[in-house]
Order: structure tokens, then C-alpha cells, then sequence
């Protein structure tokens, strides 16, 4: 795959010295979107750098492949929902869309995550986000999932848990692997950390049960097959899914909403800390309105004082303002600058493999039901 589409064309890097290595930048840097000797010498630098990550991956990879030790089954079923990149590849409206199909069965599941951004004693931003969404889930944030899967097991009684970002944390087994790649840059740049966005190699997909496409829409359809051919070679059994990323309605932090339809046609002030902005800037563009000011940030920024100072003022010609949900979990408020602050609601679609990968979901929430009655393990 070439350049990632977030990222077309180029940009001619400035004379030295370079402002500090922001996320923005580095996203440039690696995509080859940057160019000029100096960026060239920084990247030179960066591919030598990915060769100790790629080896501690590796080792890594071979202790939980080779040794049972390394990994602790719970007594329930496990569903991982994960990615192979750094960044922002729609898992929360996939872990959404996975929970809501367990509680429709009436499995008592419960959200396991690490908790990445969360201040001290606090839920992080994908986390209040779930809460809001799925207020019959409970959530538990701890870097040892070994030791939240207990919590949620033993004080929480429940019958299954999920997984939010656990493609590389194979301490806790798994009875379903569900690995998402991002149309818009599936690969990563094709390198590793830190020369590219690759958690690991794409070889590993070999684990994957199942494969999901997102933003399926915004890849046209040979570039999407060229993606399934590539996948086909790491992972040959695994499921492939499609799906997209499409926008339900706009709620405020009162918890009203509002039909996307009220965008149309006003000017719109826009503001971001996700992992992908890009689509997010593309979410909003579709919704009809005038993107009058744009403001990007690092993911799971924490916003200050100064932060909100910038969007108010940036947002003064604007009738209204547009963030995403996990911004509005942060910000809290729903005017800027006399302006209505509304967060884009967003819910996984899936264009392909919806039937057979509810039936591995059906088939894992059937089990979990039936030890439950049996009082027994899984």
C-alpha cells in the first residue's frame, strides 16, 4: 500500500530548529508526507530505531507462543478487540457493538481496558464514553488485566468479558481474537515503532479469529481488496469483516440530542484529540455544514483552560460547535463561547461478515449462559 490517505501530498520541512517532535509532525515524518534532507535524515534515524522494538517484540511474541505459563485463562469467556497500530482504528464503536449483542442475550459482560490517559482514580475518555453509552456494562481500567478479569468475575459476577485494546496483551486468554485495521492506513506505513505505526509485524495477524476493515467507506473497492489479499496471506482462516463508521445523531453534555441534520448548512467550529482526525474531519464534512475553524489535538488529550480559550475564540464565526464523544466526555460543557457544543455520535456498520461473525459471538455468548446456569467454569 502506498502513503495512508489521511496523509496525501507533501509538505516541505521548515529550517532548523524543529519545533518539538508533536504528534502531528511525527504522523508527517513517517508517512513521507514531510520531506526535505532533514526530515529524510530523521527518518533514517527512526528505521534504524525500529530494529530493538522489532526484537523485543519478537521475543516477546515467542514466550507467549511457546510457553502455556505465560498465559492465564480466566474461568469465563474472553472476546479481544484490538489492532495492529498505533492510533485511532474505530474499536470503541466496535467494542459498542459487541457489548450491545451480549446484553441482548442477557450475558452480564463487563469492559476490560487499561486505562491509557486516565488521571489517577479516574475513568480515561473511551472509558466515560462507554459508560455514557452502555450504562448496563461496567467498565474496569487497570494495566493487569490478569487481575481486573478477577474483579469483574469474582465482585462483579460476570458471565463474559471484553477486551478494549488487548491485540498485544496476551497475558489473559482469549476465546475470540477480533483485530481491527483502518482503511485509511491499515499497515501503518508498512514499519514498525517508532520508523512506522505497527505495534508488531503483520505477520502476526496469524492469531487473529477475525479481521474487520473499517472505515471500509472511505477506501474504494480495489484498494479494500488488495487489503483482504494481504490479510489472506498472515491470517488464511480468519474472518473478514467490513464495516463503517456512521454517525447517529448529536448529543450535548446534558445528554440531549439532537437530528445530524442540525449541522447542515450553519458554520461549523471542529475539534479533535482521536487517534484518526482525519476522519473525523471528514465525518463532519459530510454532514453538510461549513467547517469555518479546525483544531486538532494529540489523542487523549487532556484539554486545559488555555485549550478551550483557543476553540472559543476559533469558534466565533461559527453558529455551532462539533467534537467527537470522547472529546465531550472531557470537556463537559455545553456552550463554547455562547456557541452549542455538540459531540457526533458514532456507531460501527458493518458492510460484510455481519451474519457469521454474530454467529462466533452467539456461539461464545451461549456458552458463557450455559456454564452460567451449570454454575460451573468455562
Amino acid at each position: 500500500m502506498g502513503p495512508c490517505r489521511e496523509s496525501p501530498g507533501s509538505v516541505q520541512s521548515p529550517p532548523l530548529p524543529y519545533s518539538p517532535l508533536n504528534e502531528q509532525f511525527f504522523h508527517d515524518l513517517v508517512s513521507g508526507r514531510r520531506r526535505g534532507p532533514v526530515a529524510a535524515a530523521l527518518r533514517a534515524g527512526l528505521w534504524g530505531a525500529q530494529w530493538p522494538y522489532r526484537a523485543v517484540v519478537a521475543a516477546r511474541n515467542r514466550r507467549y507462543d511457546h510457553s502455556s505459563d505465560a498465559v492465564t485463562r480466566a474461568s469465563v469467556p474472553v472476546i479481544s478487540i484490538g489492532n495492529l497500530t498505533v492510533g485511532g482504528t474505530g474499536k470503541t464503536p466496535m467494542v459498542k457493538w459487541v457489548a450491545r449483542r451480549l446484553r441482548e442475550q442477557h450475558v452480564r459482560v463487563a469492559i476490560l481496558s487499561r486505562g491509557y490517559g486516565a488521571e489517577e482514580g479516574g475513568l480515561n475518555d473511551e472509558a466515560i464514553e462507554l459508560e455514557e453509552s452502555l450504562p448496563d456494562v461496567p467498565h474496569v481500567q487497570d494495566p493487569d488485566r490478569v487481575a481486573s478479569a478477577a474483579i469483574a468475575i469474582e465482585e462483579l459476577e460476570s458471565q463474559l468479558l471484553l477486551l478494549d485494546d488487548a491485540f498485544q496483551h496476551r497475558r489473559l486468554g482469549r476465546d475470540l481474537d477480533i483485530v481491527l485495521l483502518d482503511a485509511t492506513c491499515p499497515f501503518g506505513h508498512g514499519h514498525l515503532l517508532p520508523r512506522g505505526l505497527l505495534r508488531e509485524p503483520v505477520g502476526s495477524l496469524r492469531r487473529a479469529d477475525v479481521v474487520c476493515l473499517t472505515r471500509a467507506d472511505m477506501a474504494s473497492e480495489p484498494d479494500r481488496e488488495a487489503i483482504r489479499r494481504r490479510v489472506a496471506q498472515a491470517a488464511p482462516e480468519a474472518l473478514w469483516c467490513e464495516a463503517a463508521h456512521a454517525p447517529q445523531r448529536l448529543i450535548n453534555a446534558a445528554g440531549a440530542q439532537a437530528e445530524l441534520a442540525a449541522a447542515s448548512g450553519r458554520r461549523v467550529a471542529a475539534f479533535c484529540g482521536i487517534g484518526n482526525p482525519a476522519a473525523f474531519r471528514r465525518t463532519v464534512e459530510e454532514l453538510g455544514g461549513e467547517v469555518v475553524a479546525w483544531r486538532e489535538f494529540p489523542d487523549h488529550h487532556r484539554y486545559t483552560r488555555e485549550d478551550i480559550e483557543k476553540i472559543t475564540a476559533d469558534a466565533e464565526p461559527a453558529e455551532l460547535v462539533l467534537c467527537t464523544h470522547k472529546d465531550l466526555a472531557k470537556v463537559q460543557s455545553e456552550e463554547l463561547g455562547q456557541r452549542p457544543l455538540w459531540a457526533v455520535e458514532i456507531e460501527m456498520r458493518l458492510l460484510l461478515g455481519e451474519e457469521p461473525l454474530s454467529a462466533l459471538i452467539n456461539e461464545i455468548a451461549a456458552r458463557a449462559l450455559e456454564a452460567g446456569e451449570r454454575g460451573e467454569s468455562c
